[in-house]
């Protein structure tokens, strides 16, 4: 599909929805899911199952959305799945402004936490007072992982990239310092969601090594900066 050049894209600005609409709560809502649309262009270092490309933050959200609901029955503890789904659909967000931080990049790792906090703060700020509360206070509490719910939710962030690597052939764990170890580490928090999701997602990550694309120690990986 074409466009014609002529005719470029409105900015969020060009249009005021709330005299447009005479409903500033619409206009409210409307901003924001136009807002998030930008989440489709957060490109994530995950592959595509098939490696064309990268995955974006809009078809992980969707596919962790997709187990979620396959998944459910998994969860070691009972759960309310419209608040998982709620949390799923809005724990990337923050990556608007923050861009996506790479689960094996300790150094960017150090400032995540700062950088998703205030982007959250301007997202969540585009809605109403009352669904600024909730998705904010959702949002919180996937990022804390103190209840069941964000427990499951955050399992399913954790299990999707895996499942990727493996059926890629190691995917991002070719990265310059990934081993079996940091992998179980940085995974481990499947474990707090499902015990059992835990323990097959050990067992692909075994798989994993046995194949020969995620390296046993430090040490075995080629483009490890251990070695140099």
């Amino acid at each position: 599909m074409t466009f014609d050049p002529k005719m470029k894209p409105l900015s969020l600005d060009d249009i005021d929805l709330a005299t447009l609409l005479s409903n500033g709560r619409l206009a409210q809502q409307l901003r924001f899911i136009l807002e998030v649309e930008k989440l489709k262009t957060v490109l994530r270092r995950t592959p595509l199952l098939d490696g064309s490309r990268r995955e974006n933050d809009a078809e992980h959200t969707w596919q962790l959305a997709m187990m979620a609901v396959v998944l459910a029955e998994y969860s070691d503890e009972e759960i309310d799945l419209t608040r998982v789904l709620k949390m799923i659909l809005i724990h990337d967000i923050v990556e608007i402004d923050a861009g996506d931080t790479f689960i094996y990049d300790s150094v960017a790792m150090q400032d995540q936490e700062e950088r998703e906090k205030l982007a959250a703060d301007r997202l969540f700020g585009l809605l109403p007072d009352d669904q600024r509360t909730e998705l904010r206070g959702l949002w919180d509490e996937f990022e804390a992982r103190i209840t069941a719910d964000a427990r499951f939710a955050r399992a399913m962030d954790r299990l999707q990239p895996l499942l990727h690597n493996v059926f890629t052939s190691g995917g991002t764990w070719h990265s310059p310092g990934v081993h079996k170890d940091l992998v179980l580490e940085r995974k481990a928090v499947i474990g707090k969601g499902s015990s059992r999701l835990w323990q097959a997602a050990r067992t692909l990550i075994d798989e994993g090594v046995k194949r020969q694309f995620l390296t046993e120690k430090l040490a075995d990986n080629p483009l490890s900066t251990a070695d140099k």
